[in-house]
């Protein structure tokens, strides 16, 4: 089972704390306002007990899904079952077996004091969304952006130049600094992989 507990972003005002779940190694993550208690995860993905658990430890109260590929959005049922609120964007929503609200892009969702800025980044799914911490040198990149590269886009209604359009526009003009938290795997940062744009594009995925 997942380890839970350990901040893996913390300040006097925010933690993050990250779990790998399922067989994909989902990385689910679960920001909370450590000033009013408020917290939502990003990714229901799969182990929903434990999610549901560290839901009642942490205050979560909705769930917000970068896009609705299978791996991401597993625990999604029970989640709402539980009286969790799960949102997804438009053009994705059609991918989950039910949903209680739509994330439009550029908007700001409140969770306590902390502020979410949702960037919409098609290409790996029509709906991917990806969430700046503002105030903080935070984005959560779903399977948009990866240390080495953009996500897979061999899939059904994904798009290469789609995703690499996102990326520059959306993400590559955040500041260097920006801590990159993707939906599997090791962190990045905007500085460690916007140089290698080119690199991508040329390699063609």
């Amino acid at each position: 089972m997942a380890m839970t507990g350990l901040a893996h972003y913390e300040t006097a005002d925010a933690r993050i704390e990250k779990i790998v779940v399922g067989p994909f190694e989902n990385n689910v993550f679960i920001l909370r306002s450590k000033r009013d208690g408020d917290a939502v995860i990003i990714d229901a993905a799969n182990e929903h007990e434990l999610l549901l658990e560290v839901s009642r430890r942490t205050g979560v109260r909705r769930v917000l899904t970068t896009h609705g590929h299978f791996d991401h959005i597993q625990a999604v049922t029970q989640m709402r079952d539980a009286g969790i609120d799960v949102g997804i964007a438009a053009d994705d929503a059609k991918m989950l077996p039910s949903y209680d609200f739509v994330i439009p892009d550029d908007d700001v969702i409140e969770v306590g004091d902390l502020r979410l800025r949702t960037i919409h980044t098609p290409g790996h799914t029509p709906g991917s969304t990806c969430f700046l911490l503002e105030g903080h040198p935070v984005v959560f990149s779903g399977d948009t952006l990866f240390p080495g590269g953009p996500g897979n886009t061999t899939f059904e209604n994904a798009s290469f130049d789609t995703i690499i359009q996102s990326i520059d526009r959306r993400l590559f003009t955040l500041p260097p600094d920006t801590l990159v938290l993707p939906g599997h795997g090791l962190d990045t940062t905007i500085a460690s992989e916007s140089p290698h744009l080119d690199e991508w594009i040329a390699r063609g995925w």
